[in-house]
């Protein structure tokens, strides 16, 4: 029969969406599941972006331009200025989410066999993105000891070969929700100028910074603009999952008229949501604000009840809407699989991600989850109840 390409073989499952056969054959046997596992908010998307696809008067719902439309990019522009981020929409490419923007990127710079180096534990579809690019990921781990910090400058200077292209941060970090420093990011900015390399950081979570901390943006950082490529995205900022939006900025002339090629090649985003996303431009200060006060809530709940299960340990967040806790059993996978396979307490159980699928080094991170805190706090806490007596009833 034919074969399967090794790209095809190689490729990863997602260490979330992989349990879903799971969940659905646990709710059958009428289990409830508080789902920790996925970052998909539960806040309401805004009504002046759900309004403007309500009130469109499209009689042909046509291609846009590859780049997206000229009035969405110029607005986006408008935005990153009022984040004291100084780009024209001549630097923006919009895409099919993030994850598109993050595929451009990829094949803008590299070729196969190449390498980029990132921080791990990461956002696990890096490696998916990696594998059907047919780059190699270079990992450079953090640990959960130092709150998953940058790693020492000196541990990238190590890793870069001939074959090095890029160095790629999540800033804030899923999974860790870890928010890189202003120091940390001219840690980075020195060494890809030194080695003649991009800096990509993928910047979805901007909004969600905590406890009076500013987010720094590589677009900020002075004389990185040949360097730097910013993925970004509505879906978390506007609750906007299913729109499918995301874009790619930069300065760097070249690596835009490259990455627009890859924009053409596959037409156009889609219309009905650029006009959705650019409406959610004008969402009101407000909104943000009573999210992030929600969600510090929500963090605060989480990781004060985790603190208080044995043999649990957990890292602080001060940003997006992640944390990676580590657990007394062997293997996450396994733990997570049981969970919903075989445990209930009182006809609930939860559903979180194994955080080995957000590593690249083999046998690292078995024994941590992430943990999604984007339910309730009434929910949280009923959730890390639920995990407390799983715990105790789990046996390796």
């Amino acid at each position: 029969m034919p074969k399967i390409s090794n790209k095809g073989i190689h490729m990863p499952e997602s260490p979330i969406r992989k349990l879903v056969p799971y969940a659905e054959a646990a709710q059958k046997k009428g289990k409830n599941i508080y789902y920790l596992n996925i970052g998909q908010p539960d806040i309401k998307t805004p009504k002046i972006a759900l309004d403007a696809v309500k009130k469109s008067t499209i009689d042909i719902l046509a291609y846009s331009r590859s780049e997206g439309s000229e009035t969405y990019r110029i607005k986006i522009a408008e935005y990153y200025k009022r984040n004291h981020i100084n780009v024209t929409h001549n630097d923006i490419i919009v895409t099919t989410g993030g994850s598109e923007a993050l595929l451009f990127a990829f094949g803008s710079i590299m070729d196969e066999h190449d390498e980029i180096i990132i921080p791990e534990p990461f956002y696990a579809n890096y490696n998916g993105f990696s594998t059907s690019s047919g780059i190699n990921v270079v990992p450079v781990i953090s640990k959960i000891e130092d709150n998953f910090a940058l790693p020492p400058i000196e541990e990238f200077e190590k890793l870069i070969t001939p074959k090095t292209k890029a160095i790629l941060i999540c800033n804030p970090g899923n999974p860790t929700g870890y928010l890189y420093s202003k120091e940390e990011i001219k840690q980075l900015a020195a060494i890809v100028k030194k080695h003649d390399l991009f800096l990509i950081a993928d910047e979805v979570y901007r909004e969600f910074v905590y406890d009076g901390i500013e987010h720094y943006s590589i677009l900020q950082e002075p004389g990185l603009e040949e360097h730097a490529i910013v993925i970004d995205s509505v879906s978390k900022r506007y609750s906007m999952c299913g729109a499918r939006i995301g874009y790619l900025v930069s300065k760097n002339k070249e690596f835009i008229k490259t990455a627009l090629k890859f924009a053409q090649a596959r037409l156009s985003p889609p219309s009905l949501a650029q006009i959705a996303s650019e409406a959610a431009l004008d969402t009101p200060q407000s909104y943000f604000d009573d999210v992030k006060q929600e969600y510090v809530k929500r963090r605060n709940v989480l990781i004060e009840e985790l603190k208080k299960i044995e043999g649990v340990k957990v890292a602080k967040p001060n940003g997006a809407f992640y944390c990676i806790a580590e657990l007394p059993v062997k293997n996450s996978d396994d733990f997570a699989k049981w969970l919903l396979e075989s445990f209930d307490y009182n006809n609930d159980t939860v559903m979180v991600a194994p955080a080995a699928g957000f590593y690249s080094t083999p046998g690292v991170g078995l024994n941590q989850i992430r943990i999604a805190y984007v339910l309730n706090e009434e929910s949280l806490r009923t959730s890390v109840k639920i995990l407390k007596e799983a715990l105790k009833a789990y046996k390796d």
